[in-house]
């Protein structure tokens, strides 16, 4: 789990269970249809920006890529958001994933 935020490692490690149900959730939906992990991954940012959760664009920026996705694919993601969250919400979400697109 490299990367992973030292909140969450903390949580992991006194809320096993708790951890361990959540991240067999998200498997079990990511595998319930046709999308591939790329565009789970890019649907979920866009859904991590439109709720302002900075630590989720992280995740799910970091994910996205792992899964595929070019750095360019996670920006056009996030500014086609423009006109349903509005541009300091995009803006906002842009600078968050900028802290892991600056990571090679």
């Amino acid at each position: 789990m490299d990367g992973m935020p030292g909140h969450y490692l903390l949580t992991r490690d006194k809320h096993q269970q708790f951890i361990s149900a959540l991240e067999n959730l998200g498997n079990a939906v990511r595998q319930e249809g046709p999308l591939d992990e790329k565009t789970a991954q890019l649907i979920q940012l866009g859904a991590a920006a439109a709720i302002r959760s900075e630590g989720a664009v992280h995740s799910h920026t970091r994910r996205a890529r792992q899964a595929g996705a070019t750095d360019d694919e996670i920006v056009h993601t996030l500014i086609l958001l423009t006109s349903t969250i509005g541009f300091p919400n995009v803006s906002a979400a842009l600078s968050w994933a900028g802290d892991v697109l600056e990571k090679p």
